[in-house]
């Protein structure tokens, strides 16, 4: 190496401390190739088994991503048939009392929840309060304050209330899940408008779930709010 000119060196150290510049550059490796093969005999690394070893590194990455993105799909269209399935079931009853019991008997293992509610908002009555039919389904409608579903949905913060809300719980509303409380660690909420054209008359449709990884903020919201617009148009037909 002593008689190795000052160029030829500053290039070997750059190649040595970023190979890539060589391995990325297509046609510079087709060149090595190419000088490899005249040399082949002598002790040369071989480039081409290099160049295999990283063409099967990009394989396993482009495999990896390919079943990534054929579980996403499965799971979302896994998800597609669970929300059209409980819309169906709601379209079922012939009375309110029934609605609800197929709200929570039907459609909450469909989608696979272990608590489902409905937040109207009710100034006289007190917060937490049944307003169901009497019977079982009484406390699966329950009683909020004037703005308490803007309050639960943004938890007091003043952020304006989306649509459709996914989060994880350390402790559940008793309020709003009653008995169930203490088992929940997380929900969605679905916000809804009762008034004509879905405005005024606010009202919250929960689902709970003991599942803590079953809501997170990270998910897609389009199914339930899919599943928000079709309840909100059956609920107005029986609170008309």
């Amino acid at each position: 190496m002593s008689t190795t000119e000052p160029a030829t060196l500053a290039i070997r150290e750059q190649i040595l401390s970023d190979p890539g510049l060589i391995l990325e550059d297509h046609e510079l490796m087709r060149a090595l190739l190419a000088a490899d093969r005249s040399a082949m005999g002598r002790n040369v690394v071989d480039l081409r088994g290099v160049l295999v070893d990283r063409l099967e590194e990009r394989l396993d990455r482009l495999e990896d991503t390919h079943r990534e993105v054929l579980a996403a799909a499965y799971e979302n269209v896994a998800g597609m048939n669970q929300v059209h399935r409980a819309c169906l079931a709601l379209l079922e009853p012939d009375d309110f009392t029934d609605f609800l019991r197929v709200l929570t008997h039907d459609v909450a293992p469909i989608l696979a929840v272990e608590v489902i509610r409905l937040g109207l908002e009710a100034p006289a009555a007190e917060p937490g309060a049944g307003l169901g039919p009497e019977g079982p389904c009484r406390d699966v409608v329950v009683a909020l304050p004037a703005g308490g579903v803007d309050r639960y949905v943004t938890q007091g913060r003043g952020l304006g209330a989306r649509r459709v809300t996914l989060r994880q719980l350390r402790s559940a509303s008793p309020d709003f899940y009653g008995a169930e409380a203490p088992e929940i660690r997380s929900e969605a909420l679905v916000r809804l408008g009762l008034g004509d054209g879905g405005g005024g008359h606010p009202a919250l449709l929960a689902f709970g779930a003991h599942d803590a990884n079953r809501f997170h903020p990270d998910q897609g919201t389009d199914l339930l709010a899919f599943f928000g617009g079709v309840f909100e148009r059956s609920l107005r037909r029986w609170l008309a």
